[in-house]
């Protein structure tokens, strides 16, 4: 038995493909493609799933950024539809940057992408928990996650790394 992330293709009438990553547990590997489904089925299921989230009056949701397998939380970020649209067509995550008001693909300026995984929601539907396959450093200050200051003995201390200069993720210098 074998634990693999599989790429899948499937056909849609008129043309086009339909993909993404997935997990699997492989014992034997039996393919089935079910070419019934056509791209409204597709978008119709995406659009369900829209609806069933709990966006703010600004039209956005909190998105935690976990990684699959290690269950280490590597980042919070904001969604809005589109992210999450883009994000569950694409199968990279994609989230919304409140400062430059934009779609932020993860790693589009720094390579340190994310791969989707599973995308759950929690009992209210207000918070989004993104299982992921990150890809080098989740932080823009060059560490594996955000998460690392911790409040210890009443003193906030610092209790991971730099592991990539962010002048060498950006181009440039940050604030951390």
């Amino acid at each position: 038995m074998f634990q693999y992330r599989i790429f899948v293709l499937l056909p849609l009438d008129g043309g086009g493909l339909r993909w993404g990553w997935t997990a699997a547990t492989i014992t034997h590997l039996v393919v089935i493609v079910d070419t019934t489904k056509t791209e409204e089925y597709w978008t119709m299921q995406t659009e369900t799933i829209i609806n069933e989230i709990t966006f703010t009056a600004d039209g956005l949701v909190p998105a935690i950024a976990q990684q699959h397998d290690t269950g280490e939380v590597l980042m919070v970020a904001w969604m809005n539809a589109d992210a999450v649209t883009e994000t569950l067509d694409t199968g990279r995550v994609c989230y919304w940057s409140r400062s430059r008001q934009s779609l932020w693909r993860k790693g589009e300026s720094s390579g340190q992408i994310q791969q989707l995984i599973e995308m759950r929601l929690d009992c209210d539907a207000d918070t989004l928990l993104v299982l992921v396959d990150q890809s080098g450093v989740a932080c823009h200050t060059g560490r594996r996650n955000c998460f690392f200051r911790a409040v210890r003995n009443g003193a906030l201390v610092t209790i991971s790394d730099v592991e990539i200069d962010p002048a060498k993720l950006y181009g440039q210098e940050t604030d951390g």
